[in-house]
């Protein structure tokens, strides 16, 4: 039976993606490789945990010799990178995290790749990595796959820095590689420090959602599950060598998504209307801050044929569903450590 590796497995994309490959490819075995760091959390994961061609490894990237490890125990034919460092606020303080994560540990699995493949053959390795790698937009345009990088933040440098360390190993070794650029990412089982579930949460407790300067930026927004498919698509017919963008078509300033979700929430929570909206409140806006980003997905759906399947109004509808119907998920993922660092963020 054939191995798929698949780092970053508990997370919250990688969660989808996980269930995904082992629901709809019998023929592999999934292995999930996760750190279980405060975002990685295998309740996301109960519905397939028994399942007879997935299993668990928890291990760290960063350590080579346990990547070497886990190569020679198992003939591991493909990689999907998922695992990283990825909240731009924590690289802003802790940056050194996301190097040794987000730079280190993918060249551990590129050399891994590099060292135990006998033959490049029926090999891939796919690196998911974000659109911030390309910096901020002005009022108009959209990323594509030629866009020159421009990190703005140590999150995005790092990434940037990744997909380069991945695109010079398939020139200069041959590794068989794929790289997709995806925009922001919502919907069920994303860990409650980004926008979406952090401010669900917070209005379920009707506490103050806390809002970026004038809540003027914009971001392209892509439910979880269109990516997953978008990243079974990549995986088995995407070309080697070639990048690809997956996003929503769907820009939003976080002002208004904001205000969009206030209204749902009322309504699923049968409170009066702008009741939520009350509870909004502009904060000093974060360091760095990129004012927009879009992508342009048209080489994705030219090629492969995928298209997001959502609406994003559809899709905040679910995830909003989601989490007040699976508030002890919500309840057990809101440690202590995430509490000590949303006052360290916000309360200021």
């Amino acid at each position: 039976m054939k191995t798929i590796l698949i780092t970053g497995g508990a997370g919250f994309i990688g969660s989808h993606v996980v269930r995904l490959f082992v629901n709809k490819y019998n023929e592999y075995n999934v292995l999930n490789l996760d750190a279980l760091t405060y975002a990685g959390n295998l309740e996301n994961l109960k519905d397939i945990e028994k399942a007879p061609n997935y299993s668990f490894v928890k291990g760290d990237i960063t350590d080579q010799h346990f990547i070497d490890k886990l190569f020679k125990d198992n003939d591991i034919v493909g990689v999907v990178h998922l695992a990283a460092e990825s909240h731009v606020d924590r690289s802003i303080t802790d940056p050194l995290s996301f190097i040794r994560t987000n730079i280190t540990g993918t060249m551990n699995l590129l050399n891994a790749c590099k060292d135990h493949w006998s033959s490049f053959e029926g090999r891939r390795f796919y690196h998911i990595s974000t659109d911030e790698v390309y910096g901020s937009l002005g009022e108009t345009g959209l990323f594509t796959e030629k866009t020159p990088y421009d990190p703005k933040s140590p999150y995005s440098a790092s990434k940037a820095s990744s997909d380069h360390l991945v695109r010079a190993y398939h020139n200069t070794y041959g590794l068989p590689v794929v790289i997709t650029n995806c925009s922001n990412n919502y919907g069920p089982n994303q860990f409650p420090e980004k926008l979406i579930p952090l401010s669900i949460n917070n209005l379920r407790n009707e506490k103050e959602i806390p809002i970026y300067g004038k809540g003027e930026n914009v971001r392209d927004w892509l439910y979880v599950e269109d990516h997953a498919l978008a990243i079974d698509l990549v995986y088995h017919k995407g070309k080697t060598g070639e990048t690809y963008n997956i996003g929503g078509n769907n820009e939003w300033t976080n002002i208004d998504l904001i205000r969009l979700l206030c209204k749902i929430m009322d309504e699923k929570l049968d409170r009066k209307k702008g009741t939520s909206a009350s509870l909004i409140t502009f904060v000093k806006d974060r360091a760095g801050h990129d004012k927009r980003y879009a992508i342009d997905s048209s080489k994705i759906k030219r090629e492969l044929g995928w298209t997001p399947s959502l609406t994003f109004e559809e899709g905040l509808e679910k995830t909003v569903v989601w989490y007040l119907e699976n508030v002890e998920w919500l309840e057990n993922v809101t440690s202590g450590a995430y509490i000590s660092y949303y006052a360290e963020m916000y309360n200021r």
